[in-house]
């Protein structure tokens, strides 16, 4: 039904109907990618994905879904539209179409109690190793193969739970985008405690994805017009400063300066 349901919206906007409303949801902690506060997923992008929908004439509502791994199933069963930012996997793309433009880079590094650092030049230095993820991370599909077969993995559902564990020794170390550890490091804590090592695991990159088969499928290559477009001028990279800035408000109680939007 939901599937039917998209599809008769967008022949109906093909026809000259008003737009259609489609249903969006992304990483709940994870800026300023996105993440949830007072029951509103923010981030660059909601802001972003919404706003390229809108110059399509179609409304995008955004909805926060707990965590992250509940949020890719329910895209990839149709049950939501879009995913507004997202690994690109083999996994994944069996049931979902990617953007062939990224949204942002992401480089991943890896976290370690300072008491008890390691070593790490290469993947094998991390061979036998307990690594925290969270429900439904990936950092890549070669690396998701190499801790699957390499590494002991346990999963949480919330960014807490990882880094208290490390805190506390229960984990070896923990992988995390070195954009996202600036902002939500501040706010965790934990920094007697723990230390960044200083080669990254891996670069990965977030895209747009939609339910393989979905009617939405069309839609991707204006995405990707679009999102090559605002690489080239720069405005990618002004929003993400400004959701920085937005996040690191949040913690401080204050509203961000409207000045750098």
């Amino acid at each position: 039904m939901r599937r039917a349901s998209v599809a008769l919206a967008l022949c109906g906007l093909a026809a000259g109907a008003q737009g259609a409303t489609f249903s969006a949801c992304g990483h709940p902690a994870y800026p300023p990618v996105s993440w949830v506060t007072q029951g509103q997923l923010r981030g660059l992008a909601p802001e972003v994905v919404r706003g390229i929908f809108r110059e399509m004439g179609h409304e995008l509502r955004t909805e926060p879904l707990g965590n992250w791994k509940r949020c890719l199933l329910e895209a990839q069963e149709g049950r939501v539209d879009v995913v507004v930012a997202a690994y690109r996997t083999s996994e994944r793309e069996r049931r979902l179409a990617f953007s062939i433009q990224y949204l942002v880079a992401d480089p991943i590094v890896l976290f370690v109690r300072r008491d008890r650092q390691f070593a790490f030049s290469r993947w094998s230095d991390l061979e036998g190793k307990t690594v925290g993820l969270l429900l439904g991370d990936s950092f890549g599909e070669r690396f998701d193969r190499f801790a699957e077969a390499r590494l002991k993995v346990e999963r949480v559902s919330r960014s807490e739970q990882n880094v208290r564990k490390l805190a506390l020794g229960r984990i070896d170390f923990m992988p995390v985008g070195l954009r996202t550890w600036r902002l939500q490091g501040q706010r965790l804590g934990y920094g007697d405690e723990i230390m960044r090592l200083p080669k990254p695991l891996v670069t990965e990159h977030y895209y747009v994805a939609v339910r393989r088969g979905s009617p939405l499928e069309s839609l991707l290559p204006h995405i990707d017009r679009r999102l090559a477009e605002m690489h080239a001028d720069g405005s990618l990279q002004r929003l993400e400063r400004a959701h920085a800035d937005a996040y690191l408000a949040e913690l401080e109680g204050t509203e961000p300066d409207a000045a750098r939007r």
